[in-house]
């Protein structure tokens, strides 16, 4: 479990089914959501409004467009996790998915452990044990029963 603490850094991962679909999610949870968007999308999330949509280009460090990307902005403490978090709407290719959580490692994100997002909203009294328990259940079912 040590490895699932990364207390206080800022994680990141991809929140959708892994593979090729027409759209993916990857999230962003921590203090320095802001800080690690900031190199690769032009506008200013930190002084935008929570629970609102932001289009533009997703940029490399070279200033080259990955895709064109939908940020949320969602602020803390109205979160799943209790923290501030992004969730980046891109493309569903693989390419472009690694990309942009590539660069978001590059900026200053480590990668998310699996259940670090509900780990979190846990450890910051955003669910009880039995709720984190119950998500994990539901992820792992294979039958309609278990749902």
């Amino acid at each position: 479990m040590a490895n699932l603490l990364h207390k206080d850094k800022t994680i990141c991962a991809l929140s959708s089914p892994p593979g090729m679909g027409a759209i993916a999610l990857i999230r962003l949870s921590g203090k320095q959501v802001f800080d690690i968007i900031k190199p690769s999308f032009k506008k200013d999330l930190s002084k935008v409004p929570s629970h609102t949509a932001h289009f533009g280009n997703f940029r490399d460090n070279n200033g080259n467009i990955i895709d064109e990307v939908l940020i949320t902005v969602f602020r803390a403490p109205k979160t799943f996790t209790g923290e501030d978090v992004l969730e980046i709407s891109c493309h569903g290719s693989t390419y472009i998915q690694q990309q942009i959580i590539n660069q978001l490692l590059q900026n200053g994100a480590v990668l998310a452990a699996p259940g670090e997002f509900t780990l979190r909203a846990f450890l910051n009294g955003r669910m009880f044990l039995s709720q984190a328990d119950a998500i994990a259940d539901l992820i792992h079912s294979t039958s309609e029963a278990a749902h």
